[in-house]
């Protein structure tokens, strides 16, 4: 990002961050409360301050005016603040000119200026005051008319003048309301430029809905006006002041406990209205979304946003993952009998003790299938019940996950039942209830269910002898490792019974050939027996990926074979010979022209399978497979 891209982002956040501020005092100032004051004092025979209904017209006209202001668009708003800082300038002009006037009045001095010296030093600051501030305006208005300006430069002329102090005081005057009177030119000739802009946003924001739709149009203002990074610097702000209004109005140093409660206190004072509570949500995750880059950045250095899946042997790094998950059974926990000895346990204590609990039970139940891992890791064999013994782990924690959030619910509903009832105590509690009850129980069951159900569909599969793994001879498609044992599905292809329970709970279909998986019982024409394989060196497994049929490929349906069974047989027999004869061919050739065995052998497994396939299953063209 450039620096011109970088300075308009700053100013983007920090010429938006006034409207809220205003927007926050507004929601914090009591209308009534001022009117009653107001009455005590001596300006309640003021005009302005006897009609109360003007003030709240006022209230509601500021609330407009912020969030005008938090809407515009950077050139505009740019421009507004421009013309602002231009009517400051004339009102410090305003005052070094009366200022002065004042001073001349008091002094009395009515003789030349180069004569008295205090005289002459008035003067010349007043001169140099007046000087740098028309220069100014005019250079934040780009004109070169500073004539304009230099209104409230007459009463030093005519000093200069030797003109009678009476008279100046009558020049100073002139001067102001010649200012003024610029001021509401300025304002009557840019009368329409609230009324264009608003309509011309409400044209631009009638066509995005009418082609984009609303949620378009708000993700559109939420990028450009950069809510979460407004709303964090707002509230860093308060905080700031928060913190220097403590220590402006005292004189002794705050010792190591009182700035702890200093700390706690400025953030709960910067949490009284809906904007600043905004801006702690916004604040709080982008701390959370640090803490969490400097843990990534902590257990894997500048590889901290590089997906790394090999098992890494370094003992530093497995020490600082460890240490890591150490840190985070061990703090959430203390974090909660801190929380139980010092503070008067409620609802939303215990909502917070709860989320530390589960902290703690999800990196215990981290830590212990790594211990797992690790044990697997310095076996000779792998653990074939693995799968089974981490799914215990995940469930008996998951359980503990909700008999806590059961807990939670429980203690809420008693306390809204026999204590205080509010209605954000009643809504949390609803909330908590949908999402970490109900919606957890059912998750829970969902995965129970899926795997009894894979578990019975591996039971009602044969298991494959070692007779036919010899004749196999080949790997587990899903694991590519060595199979001593196996089962056999309904189209006839081996796995291994953990590495297919695993698929079996992804989705119901055969790894290689998308086969629905039945039991053997309910294919017609199978028996509970495993299928011979016709040819047991050319239907090998393949990757699942590689036994997909490409769309589009039609099949001929042969000739009717009911009416006689030998002949159909026979034209079967003939047909698949004739096939696997095709097949070799197609693959010899292949190899003259350079294509390697592995594209050959896998043809004429290809070729095979067209004939072993099973009823159900989707039957593959030879000459298609051997062409991909």
């Amino acid at each position: 990002m450039a620096a011109k891209e970088k300075l308009e982002a700053i100013l983007n956040v920090a010429l938006r961050v006034p409207s809220i501020m205003l927007l926050d005092v507004l929601y914090r100032w009591d209308v009534s409360s001022f009117f009653q004051q107001i009455q005590r004092s001596s300006l309640h025979n003021n005009p302005l301050f006897q009609y109360k209904y003007l003030a709240l017209n006022m209230h509601y006209v500021g609330y407009i005016l912020s969030v005008v202001l938090l809407t515009l668009p950077r050139q505009h708003l740019v421009q507004l603040y421009l013309y602002f800082l231009t009517a400051l300038l004339l009102y410090a002009g305003h005052q070094i000119s009366r200022d002065y006037v004042r001073s001349e009045l008091e002094s009395g001095y009515e003789g030349p200026m180069y004569l008295e010296p205090l005289s002459m030093n008035r003067f010349m600051t007043a001169l140099v005051g007046q000087l740098v501030v028309c220069t100014l305006c005019s250079c934040v208005m780009k004109t070169k008319q500073i004539w304009l300006f230099s209104a409230h430069m007459l009463p030093l002329l005519a000093r200069l003048c030797l003109v009678p102090l009476e008279t100046i005081v009558i020049i100073n005057k002139f001067a102001m309301i010649f200012t003024g009177l610029e001021v509401l030119y300025f304002l009557a000739s840019n009368l329409l430029v609230p009324y264009n802009l608003a309509k011309s946003a409400y044209r631009e924001l009638v066509q995005v809905v009418e082609v984009y739709g609303l949620l378009a149009l708000g993700m559109s203002l939420w990028n450009q006006l950069v809510v979460p990074v407004l709303f964090m610097v707002f509230w860093l702000v308060l905080f700031a002041l928060q913190i220097y209004s403590y220590f402006s109005t005292r004189d002794q140093p705050a010792s190591r406990e009182r700035l702890l409660f200093l700390f706690l206190t400025s953030i709960a004072e910067c949490c009284s209205t809906p904007y600043s509570l905004l801006g702690l949500v916004f604040t709080v995750s982008f701390v959370a979304l640090g803490v969490l880059t400097l843990c990534k950045f902590y257990l894997q250095g500048y590889r901290a946003f590089m997906n790394d899946p090999a098992m890494n042997r370094s003992l530093w790094k497995h020490f600082r993952a460890v240490s890591l998950c150490l840190f985070l059974l061990v703090f959430p926990a203390y974090m909660a009998y801190m929380i139980c000895q010092f503070f008067h346990m409620d609802f939303w204590l215990l909502i917070i003790i709860s989320s530390s609990i589960l902290t703690s039970l999800q990196v215990l139940g981290t830590l212990f299938i790594y211990v797992l891992f690790m044990v697997e890791e310095f076996r000779k064999e792998p653990v074939e019940n693995m799968d089974d013994v981490i799914y215990y782990v995940n469930g008996t924690y998951r359980l503990l996950e909700f008999l806590v959030a059961l807990c939670v619910v429980a203690y809420g509903v008693s306390e809204t039942v026999f204590g205080e009832w509010t209605v954000m105590g009643s809504v949390i509690i609803f909330i908590h209830s949908y999402y970490n009850v109900w919606l957890r129980a059912q998750l829970g069951w969902k995965s129970f269910l899926l795997r009894r159900d894979a578990v019975n569909k591996i039971k009602s599969l044969p298991i494959a002898t070692k007779e036919q793994l010899e004749q196999h001879n080949d790997i587990c498609a899903i694991c590519y490792q060595d199979m001593k044992t196996a089962v056999i599905t309904p189209c006839s292809h081996f796995f291994h019974a953990g590495c297919l329970k695993k698929w079996l709970y992804v989705q119901e279909t055969c790894p290689l050939c998308h086969c629905q998986l039945k039991s053997p019982s309910q294919l017609p024409g199978l028996g509970p027996e495993p299928v011979q394989q016709p040819n047991p060196g050319a239907e090998q497994n393949t990757r699942p990926g590689d036994a997909a049929e490409p769309p589009g490929v039609e099949h001929d349906a042969g000739p009717n074979t009911d009416d006689n069974p030998s002949q159909s047989s026979g034209q079967v027999a003939d047909g698949q010979d004739s096939l696997e004869a095709s097949a070799e061919t197609e693959g010899s050739r292949g190899m003259d022209r350079g294509t390697s065995p592995c594209e050959a052998s896998q043809g004429a497994a290809c070729a095979a399978e067209l004939m072993a396939a099973p009823e159900g299953c989707p039957a593959r063209d030879p000459r298609v497979s051997i062409q991909l």
